[in-house]
Formats: C-alpha cells, sequence, structure tokens
C-alpha cells in the first residue's frame, strides 16, 4: 500500500533546487504540448523573449504591465502572510483607481506636486477601505474572507461600468462609452521612457519586505498567521492586526489602480486591469510572499503576457498558448509544494496464514 508520510525538512536550497527543477518539467511538458499541436517549441520560446525583450518599446510594454503586478502582488503577499485569503486583489484595484479618479476630476488645475501625492492617497485609501469591508466580516462573523473578496470583485468592475456607462460618460465621446481624460497634472511623469511608477514599485518592495521582516507588525502578522491561538496568547491584539494589515494590503492594491489609471489610461475604465488583480495571486504564491521574490516572479509573468500578446501578432498564435504556459508552470510548482513536505511511502502488505491481507 502507498501511504503520505511527511518528509524530513529540507534546507532553503534543496526547496529552490526543487522549484526549479518543477519549472524545468513545465516548460518540457508545455514544449510536448506545443508539438502535439503542431508548433515548434524552441521557435515559440525565443519569440515570447523577443516579444517582450527584443525591442525598446516590447521592454516598456513588459514593464508597464509588472508594475501594476508587482504592487497588487506585494498587497495580496500581506494578508496570505496572516492566513487571510484576499482573492480581491482585482476589486481593491478599481476602487483604488476610482478614488484617485474622484480627487483628478475634482481638482484638475491643483499643480502636479500636490495633485499626484493626493490621489496616491485616495487610492490607498479607497483600496484599504475595500478590503475592509471583508476583514471586518470575518472579525465579526467568521465570514469566508474567500467568498467575500472574490464577489467584491464584481461589484467594484460593476461599479466602475456603471460609471462609464452613466453619470461619466464623456459628452465629447460621440457616444462612445469612455470617461473623460486626466488633466495633464494627473498624469505620473516618466523616467528613461518608463512612467515613475517602476521606481515607486521598487521603493514599495523594499519597505514591504522591512515591515515584515524587521518590524513588530511584520513579526505579529507571521504569528498570527501561524496560530490566532498563539496570538491571543501572547497577548497581541488579534483584531488590530488583522485590519490593519488587511488595509494595507488593499491599499497597495489602490495604489496599483491609481498608477494604472494615471499612467496608462489616463482615465478610469472597466478594462483597466486586464485581469491583473487575480493573476497577482498565482504570481503571490509562487513568490512564496517574499517581496524580492515577487519584483522577479511578477516580470518573469510580464513576459509571458507580454509575449503572448505578441505570438498573437507575429505567428498568428493564440495568445492562450502563454497562457497555457503560465497554468503548466502553475501546476508543476505546486504540485514541486508537496513533494517539498511529503512522500510517498510503500508499505507492502503482510498476509495472514489463511491467505488473508494483514
Amino acid at each position: 500500500m502507498i501511504h503520505i508520510a511527511s518528509k524530513r525538512e529540507l534546507s532553503m536550497l534543496q526547496e529552490n533546487l526543487l522549484r526549479l527543477a518543477a519549472v524545468a518539467i513545465a516548460l518540457l511538458a508545455s514544449a510536448l504540448i506545443m508539438l502535439i499541436m503542431g508548433y515548434n517549441p524552441l521557435d515559440i520560446y525565443a519569440k515570447i523573449i523577443s516579444g517582450s525583450l527584443g525591442t525598446a518599446y516590447r521592454f516598456r510594454e513588459t514593464v508597464n504591465k509588472a508594475i501594476p503586478l508587482t504592487v497588487l502582488s506585494l498587497g495580496t503577499a500581506v494578508a496570505f502572510r496572516m492566513r487571510f485569503w484576499n482573492i480581491g486583489a482585482e476589486g481593491q484595484f478599481y476602487l483604488g483607481a476610482y478614488g484617485a479618479s474622484l480627487i483628478a476630476f475634482g481638482f484638475p488645475d491643483l499643480p502636479a506636486f500636490v495633485l499626484l501625492p493626493l490621489m496616491f492617497i485616495a487610492g490607498f485609501i479607497f483600496g484599504g477601505l475595500w478590503a475592509l469591508i471583508p476583514g471586518l466580516l470575518r472579525a465579526k462573523f467568521s465570514a469566508s474572507e474567500t467568498l467575500v473578496t472574490l464577489m467584491l470583485n464584481y461589484v467594484a468592475v460593476k461599479w466602475i461600468s456603471y460609471l462609464q456607462y452613466g453619470p461619466w460618460k464623456d459628452p465629447a465621446a460621440s457616444g462612445f462609452p469612455k470617461i473623460a481624460s486626466f488633466s495633464k497634472n494627473a498624469v505620473l511623469p516618466s523616467l528613461f521612457g518608463i512612467h515613475i511608477g517602476w521606481v515607486i514599485t521598487l521603493v514599495l518592495a523594499v519597505l514591504m519586505f522591512i515591515l515584515l521582516k524587521k518590524s513588530k507588525l511584520g513579526y505579529e502578522i507571521d504569528v498570527l498567521g501561524e496560530s490566532e491561538a498563539t496570538a491571543r496568547y501572547a497577548g497581541m491584539n488579534v483584531s488590530r492586526i488583522m485590519l490593519t494589515a488587511i488595509l494595507i494590503s488593499g491599499g497597495l492594491c489602490g495604489i496599483a489602480g491609481m498608477m494604472q489609471a494615471s499612467a496608462i489610461e489616463q482615465s478610469l475604465s472597466d478594462q483597466l486591469s486586464g485581469g491583473l488583480g487575480f493573476t497577482a495571486v498565482i504570481t503571490t504564491w509562487l513568490a512564496r510572499l517574499s517581496p524580492p521574490v515577487t519584483v522577479v516572479v511578477s516580470f518573469l509573468f510580464s513576459m509571458l503576457i507580454q509575449g503572448g500578446n505578441f505570438l498573437q501578432s507575429s505567428l498568428k498564435i493564440p495568445s492562450s498558448m502563454a497562457q497555457i504556459l503560465q497554468g503548466i508552470i502553475i501546476f508543476f510548482v505546486l504540485g514541486s509544494e508537496f513533494f517539498i513536505r511529503h512522500k510517498f511511502v510503500w508499505i507492502p502488505v503482510r498476509k495472514s496464514a489463511k491467505g488473508d491481507a494483514a
């Protein structure tokens, strides 16, 4: 009989080597699928790299996708570290963009050095408050944060759609359902050809590393994630820690929405995220909730997204090929997590004198 048994604890190097092996096997499995579909896997892999890094424009587009994905992943990681399964990054992203848009449209003539910080603050507050709804429901009624955060995503997107097709519809758009553009003062400036959000993202990654690894709050979040009973026994204010962490989590997702609305869309739209809020759940898990690793993983996934778009235009291959590759990588990496902690053990079946299995 085959039983599942716990494995002795592996070193960090052994764990990382196992995860790298899982990625390598995923690439081989993807190559096999491509061959079955009649494509040359080496050509597709080369096109994905070329399509995401091959020119200055493609690299810029990859970074533009990596910026919101990284910040969304950083926000999601804060909640995940205390076992609060925040699947609502998408909704918090849109509410952050909405809060920033309120400031942008309400005070369009303010100088940029005043207007942009106000938009950041509004994005953080609106995203954080949207995340606090499931946090309060869990704290008061033990409601499932997974279901509540997931459902609130659709509420947020529908709210933006209502504004886009209704009260905020631009009368100058000739009937097209579009919200007016921001003033120039509300648009993030560029640095080295890419909007300055990439600098903000790196700063946020450093700050989150310090918060989670070096601060009292980070320690409390980790303890709460390991055991709520232990946190209470140690005299920690569980409700305060949980709500503070959730506010930070949603606030970061809201900042991502603000930067996307300001720098890329320069307006508000119900197509603003392109599903990056859901992708952030994947990148957060693959990065093992580590801010520095999150930056790398988010950039690699952005390469897959941008490279997939390039496949469609250059080789007439559906961009879903890159999504298949993402799914296979996730499947194998998650599988590697099982083998890091467990192993299969073969236990022989003994037979009694009468021939029955014992």
